[in-house]
This record gives C-alpha cells, structure tokens and sequence, in this order.
C-alpha cells in the first residue's frame, strides 16, 4: 500500500506478523539488539524516508518493551519518516491513571507524555483500562474495542439463560454492552481491595442462581479478583462460569489460580503473547481489527465503525 511500512518490536512478533499477514505486505526489517549492560539498540534496515510507518509494541512488563518502543520511535523520526504511528495492542502502566492516595506517580500520563515526546503523531490501542486517559495525549489516538472479536465468540457459543458480570462498579459500562448484544440479564460485584493485588468479593447484585455466568473485563493479572468472583458466583448458585479478558497478563501464580478456579474457559486476545498454554484459556486473535484500524487511518478513512460495538 504505498508509503505504509509496518514493523514490529520484540514484545509480541507474532501478533504482528498477523496484522501483517491481513494488511497483505511482510514486516519491515528492523534490527534490535540488546548489549550486554542491558541496551537497546535500533535501526531500521528499509528506508522509511517519507513514508507512514506504523510500530506495534504492546507495553507490557518489562519496563524494556516500553523503552524500545521509544527507541523505535526516536529512530524512525531520525529517519525521516512522514507519520509515525505507535501500535500498542496492549498500553502498560495504564491502572495507575489517578492520584488515589498521597505522593503517588500517575503512569498513565507520565507514558502519554514519553510517547508523544519520542515521535509518535498517532496511537492506535484497544481496551484502554480508562478510557479517560485518551486524553492524557495530545496527539490523536484510536482507541479500538476487543469486543467486536470477544462478542462474536460467545454468540457462537450460544450459551442458554446467560447473565453477564462486572467483577467491579467500574466495569458496569462494559458489562452492560456485552450483555446488550448477547441479550444477556446483568450482573454486579461489588469488592474491596484491601492492598493492591488483593481483592476481596463483599458483594453480589443480581440474580446468578442457575445461570451461566460471563465475567467480562479488561486484563486479567494475578487473576485474584476473577477467581474470587466465580467463588462468589457459585455460591450465589450460578452453574458454568466463563470470563472475557481483553489483556492476558497473567503475573505470579495467575495461571494456577485458573487452572483452579473452576472457570469453564477464560477468552483474551492475543495482545500480549501466552508464555504457556492451559487448558482453559483460549486465545481470540485481535490481528483483523487492528489490520482494518491500520489500513483506514493511512487512507483516512473514517475508523468509528470499529469501535461503535462497544457503545451501549
């Protein structure tokens, strides 16, 4: 397609090469190395001189993912490139988007600015864990909705008496359009969390007695709260328990907490790669979606019918 040039970081290649394979074109060559002090090292092998190049690198931990993305950035500006346009399937440090509590950073803002200050004209996202911290940017951003993949998945699956579930009050908007589309009666938990990473489940609005229950939010980390809802969801009587996460971070002992918690299946994208594979979690391909947002923001064309899934 022209002057678009597409390439990818280290963090999830092979996400990229499926965003490539559905644009029609091969990945640029990029070379990246890390030196032996921990260095990241850039260069880009084509030449992007006045072309519109667009970087998928989802920020996902190690602090390094994001660096290099920065460093990709500042190399393709240097290089002349026309529009750099950073993907990011999946937008680390994006939980700590408030001042909640005294002499705290708010990271979200803090990556806004490195992002926009390294180069980029445009970002393109999805399931941003606020959706308020678009406008942490001054620069455009595509803000993409995995539920226009997720969604598809479970009318396929058509499950019978089925309610959906916010495992918080913040999930209730996204909540409340899966169970929209789904035709699908909603589901409330209401929790507190006594330090970070712990969440304790207080309590349940809404009937889940001999449903099938849906959890739907936007990344799943240590998986303490999904595993503390299903808890409380069979207790409440609920009969198979499923879960849509959008970001599989999956850090400490996340993975045996599924494989244990009695969920039915866990649906995420594939925004951040599985390290290892279980059972009961299955991987939707995010890939089309973005391909679609790529293709449309280099031809200007309009994107808002990709994310119009998620208004409800």
């Amino acid at each position: 397609m022209g002057n678009l040039k597409v390439f990818s970081g280290r963090s999830n290649q092979p996400l990229a090469k499926r965003i490539a394979k559905e644009l029609g074109q091969p990945l640029g060559h990029c070379d990246i190395k890390t030196f032996s002090d921990g260095e990241i090292w850039v260069k880009f092998s084509d030449n992007v001189r006045g072309c519109d190049v667009y970087l998928i690198q989802s920020t996902n931990p190690p602090a390094e993912n994001l660096l290099e993305l920065l460093i990709m950035m500042d190399a393709a500006r240097r290089a002349s490139a026309r529009k750099v346009n950073a993907v990011i399937p999946y937008f680390g440090y994006a939980r700590q988007d408030r001042k909640d509590q005294p002499r705290v950073s708010i990271t979200a803002k803090l990556v806004a600015n490195l992002i926009t200050e390294a180069g980029a004209d445009r970002v393109i996202t999805m399931d941003l864990h606020a959706p308020q911290i678009q406008g942490f940017f001054d620069i455009p951003v595509d803000h993409l909705y995995s539920s226009a993949v997720l969604v598809k998945h479970f009318k396929k699956m058509k499950l019978a008496n089925l309610a959906v579930a916010s495992p918080d009050v913040g999930g209730i908007k996204m909540a409340r359009a899966y169970a929209k589309r789904l035709e699908a009666d909603l589901i409330v938990i209401d929790k507190r969390r006594p330090r970070q990473n712990v969440a304790e489940v207080m309590n349940i609005i809404g009937s889940a007695k001999g449903k099938n229950i849906l959890i739907v939010d936007d990344l799943v980390d240590t998986a303490g709260t999904l595993c503390n809802a299903v808890t409380a969801l069979k207790r409440a009587g609920a009969r198979d328990v499923y879960a849509a996460c959008t970001h599989a971070v999956l850090s400490g002992s996340a993975l045996d907490r599924i494989k244990n918690s009695g969920l039915k299946q866990v649906v995420v994208t594939d925004s951040i790669p599985l390290k290892h594979e279980v059972k009961n979690i299955a991987v939707q391909s995010v890939a089309l979606l973005f391909s679609e947002a790529i293709k449309r923001s280099f031809r200007y064309m309009s994107i808002s019918s990709l994310f119009d899934v998620d208004k409800g």
